[in-house]
């Protein structure tokens, strides 16, 4: 007996639509084959399918079983056919009545017959709400992620027991109503600014660059503060809007990150990869091509600490996504595109033993030991990083002194200025598609969004001239102090705001 049920596969950040033909043939040799370019963990659902069912009192037949995952052409990654096969097979075997509609069904299944937390469901809800499914049947402890899009019914599976019961109309399960998320309060930050003893001209520019989205590099002694600065900066960053949101808990739900029960994601991301992450997992790869760390920090914060231990490839490979706010992975079988529109923070030591220019301790590297160390930067990436902070260390002394009188600005201080900065950007940028903030304008925006007044100009290009800019540093200084601007609620770029983004940028070059 021939039966179709369907789901779907998961390429990239999309799911694409899998017809699951199950033949339970009575004539020819008992066999189970799968065919339609499955993948290894495909291959190995038989054996998982086949106990479960087994295991949860069914039927197994003992029959020629074919499957057919079609389109046949594309390749098929996943655990998440279990579901559908127990179903297709079932229904063959005359067990379980399919649903009268198209339903998909997606779920990995364990030997005893319950499903587990599986990744895609997310993208596989996008996908039934663009063709019309109705229903779909999905793994309990991941539907909150699905019942976020209106106008399909979620039903959460626990076992396979449960899905038998519904389709034959013994028990039904109850569909999950549309979860309405609410803008949430952000979770406190690991580090709140007003903890941070001095470093206020640090705070300033992270202040600046949380406004508009830029990207920074921080050098400095060990001790000095740029991991702990670099972990408060969730804290004043603004919640995700609507299509940010969604954005991210598309790259989320495929790589499998969001919780059991867990639904949109509301928070920016804070990814900290350890220098030792493969060139792949910074920024994505594989095969089948997965998200990578730059993909996961979307719309978020990506914190390089220890920026020269990266390698010399993986730090190149920044270039073209800082730059263009997404990555391209091309493979056999296609190319995929993963979002990179993030907020870079990386960290350095001055050198090998970080204590170049520390008034107090003395530097142990030789010459050549601090040109070698440094050469690992190359200027294309640093280029492409809008402010460079030098971060001294902090006399301990005065902070021991200074502790109990310290009353610093708190990260909801500041967080209120950078959320009225970035209205200011939402408003500017209206209906221009993929510009949220100052960091994502493209050159030819800044003659419409960003105009200089005469003397700002003429600034400008004395600094240009004396300090041997390129024209991406330049173009980059002008987002910057847009972004001061902006903080500062004024509608043109003065003298003041292009001084300040200077103070950033010439320190390095």
């Amino acid at each position: 007996m021939l039966t179709k049920i369907w789901s779907a596969a998961n390429y990239g950040l999309k799911a694409v639509e899998i017809e699951i033909e199950v033949n339970v043939a009575d004539k020819g040799f008992p066999g189970f084959s799968v065919v339609g370019l499955a993948s290894k963990s495909g291959e190995e659902a038989k054996e998982r399918v086949k106990t479960a069912i087994l295991n949860s009192d069914f039927e197994f037949p003992v029959a020629r079983i074919t499957i057919n995952l079609a389109p046949a052409d594309l390749p098929k990654d996943g655990s998440f056919f279990d579901l559908p096969l127990a179903i297709g097979i079932l229904a063959s075997n005359l067990e379980v009545i399919p649903p009268p509609e198209k339903s998909y069904f997606f779920g990995e299944l364990g030997l005893d017959g319950t499903l587990r937390h599986t990744r895609g469901v997310f993208l596989l809800a996008i996908l039934a709400k663009e063709n019309g499914i109705k229903n779909i049947f999905v793994p309990r402890e991941c539907a909150n992620e699905a019942a976020v899009i209106d106008g399909i019914k979620v039903y959460p599976v626990k076992n396979l027991h449960e899905i038998v019961n519904h389709l034959n109309k013994v028990k039904e399960i109850v569909p999950l109503h549309t979860i309405v998320v609410d803008d949430e309060e952000m979770a406190g930050p690991e580090f709140d600014f007003a903890e941070i003893l001095g470093q206020e001209f640090a705070k300033r520019a992270l202040e600046i660059a949380a406004a508009g989205g830029h990207n920074v590099f921080m050098v400095g002694p060990p001790g000095s503060g740029k991991t702990m600065l670099s972990r408060a900066i969730p804290g004043i960053l603004p919640p995700l809007a609507e299509t940010e949101s969604l954005e991210v808990t598309k790259i989320y739900s495929i790589t499998g990150n969001i919780p059991a029960g867990g639904s949109l994601i509301r928070q920016r991301p804070f990814r900290s990869p350890h220098h030792t992450t493969s060139q792949v997992g910074l920024i994505g790869g594989g095969s089948n091509p997965r998200p990578g760390e730059i993909s996961m920090a979307h719309r978020g914060v990506l914190f390089l600490d220890e920026f020269p231990e990266f390698t010399r490839a993986s730090l190149e490979s920044l270039r073209q996504p800082l730059e263009d706010g997404f990555i391209t992975v091309s493979r056999a079988i296609g190319s995929v595109v993963f979002p990179a529109q993030i907020m870079l923070i990386a960290a350095s030591n001055p050198c090998a033993c970080g204590f170049l220019g520390d008034p107090k301790k003395e530097c142990k590297c030789n010459l050549h030991q601090i040109a070698n160390y440094q050469k690992r930067l190359s200027g294309p990436i640093m280029d492409r990083i809008d402010i460079h902070l030098t971060v001294p260390a902090v006399d301990v002394n005065k902070l021991m002194n200074d502790k109990e009188k310290y009353t610093g600005e708190t990260s909801a201080t500041i967080r209120s200025r950078v959320i009225k900065a970035r209205e200011i950007q939402k408003a500017r940028f209206t209906g221009l598609r993929g510009i949220h903030d100052n960091a994502d304008m493209k050159n030819k925006h800044l003659k419409v969004f960003a105009k200089l007044t005469d003397s700002a100009n003429m600034l400008l290009k004395q600094a240009v001239n004396k300090f041997n800019l390129s024209a991406r540093t330049y173009f980059r200084l002008i987002k910057v102090s847009r972004t001061i601007a902006d903080l500062d609620n004024s509608e043109n770029i003065n003298n003041a705001h292009i001084a300040e983004a200077l103070q950033f940028r010439v320190r390095e070059e």
